[in-house]
């Protein structure tokens, strides 16, 4: 018997679009996911958490533009506490199709723009750990 997929979703700083977040989370939800949204969060507070709580994945959403920089700031809060390798790690949100691949190589397993089908994000998730979800 395998453990459910255990995701940890937030928006880092003070960005107030939540809609594709909440949506997303819903989807994994209903995918049989544990699915935790942390709201609106620090990169470190996320990160303390996400241990603490022995999640899989650790999400968040983006559409204040400062995608980058909160994606490097992700990445190296978990190589600072020792962790970077134990979450794959996903980025969605309004921003350029040309800043995918800088942010794969900063370190997110997962890039999701405006009109991915959540289908997509579960199966991607899957794929990923390896694992079934069940109740």
């Amino acid at each position: 018997m395998e453990k459910k997929i255990r995701v940890l979703l937030f928006k880092p700083g003070l960005d107030g679009h939540w809609r594709g977040i909440m949506t997303v989370s819903k989807a994994l939800s209903e995918a049989g996911m544990e699915t935790i949204f942390f709201g609106f969060k620090t990169v470190a507070g996320v990160v303390e958490a996400a241990i603490q709580e022995d999640v899989d994945v650790i999400g968040f959403s983006v559409h204040s533009g400062a995608h980058l920089e909160w994606s490097r700031e992700l990445v190296e809060e978990l190589e600072a506490q020792g962790a970077r390798d134990d979450f794959l790690l996903l980025v969605g949100g309004v921003f350029p199709e040309q800043d995918h691949v800088e942010l794969k190589e900063i370190g997110m397993d997962g890039v999701f723009g405006p009109g991915t089908l959540t289908e997509d994000i579960v199966a991607f998730i899957e794929e990923r750990t390896g694992s079934i979800k069940i109740d």
